[in-house]
């Protein structure tokens, strides 16, 4: 599975993509940062990282977009700015008709560190030795970029393996309920042909009797 996480931000925007599957050390693929002019408008800044989102698709072709939920903070104009950079990235990923997964800060620390309440050097630092890479990937928004993205590769992953158990499951449950109902369809016709033939053969006696 090649995941591509993004760590949505209107400044900057962390990139990241990894390929892996659940209990094998992901490998990483690219990492990168969209940064915006914070003279620009709003609107063209939102122009550029969706014509970058595109770019990083088109090239890397992952099978999933994970990014990070966002939550409200202190400052409102940043959680803005975060929400309107994720709202883009999720619309990018469903114009491709890729899956969009949205991880909590504290799923991703525990999924790359084993505490939700890490720090960002110490996730910075687990992303670098989960990778094996021979320097930290920076700004913080790029190695946040990749631990999302490392854990969608490990848990959703095992979420989607789930999935298809269930639906193959629920696909042999509705088969075998279907067989069911059809042989009980096909033994309520036998036994009224046989009630019938029965019927049919007790006015015959009947009849040559008078």
């Amino acid at each position: 599975m090649r995941v591509l996480g993004v760590d949505p931000g209107l400044t900057r925007c962390g990139l990241g993509v990894v390929e892996g599957m659940p209990g094998r050390p992901p490998v990483m693929v690219a990492v990168g940062v969209i940064r915006t002019p914070v003279e620009d408008e709003v609107a063209q800044r939102l122009v550029r990282i969706e014509a970058e989102l595109e770019q990083w698709i088109a090239e890397h072709k992952p099978d999933a977009v994970a990014v990070e939920r966002v939550f409200a903070q202190h400052n409102v104009r940043t959680v803005m700015g975060t929400a309107q950079a994720s709202g883009v990235a999720m619309v990018v990923a469903a114009r491709r008709g890729l899956p969009v997964a949205l991880h909590t800060p504290s799923e991703v620390k525990a999924a790359v560190t084993g505490s939700g309440r890490a720090g960002k050097e110490q996730v910075t630092s687990m992303v670098t030795r989960i990778l094996q890479l021979p320097e930290r990937p920076t700004p913080a928004d790029a190695a946040d970029a990749l631990a999302l993205a490392i854990c969608h590769v490990w848990r959703g992953g095992v979420a989607g393996k789930l999935q298809q158990a269930a639906a193959a499951r629920a696909h042999l449950e509705a088969r075998a309920e279907a067989q069911a109902r059809l042989q009980k369809a096909r033994l309520r016709a036998a036994v009224e042909a046989q009630q019938g033939k029965a019927a049919r053969q007790g006015r015959t006696v009947s009849g040559g009797s008078r």
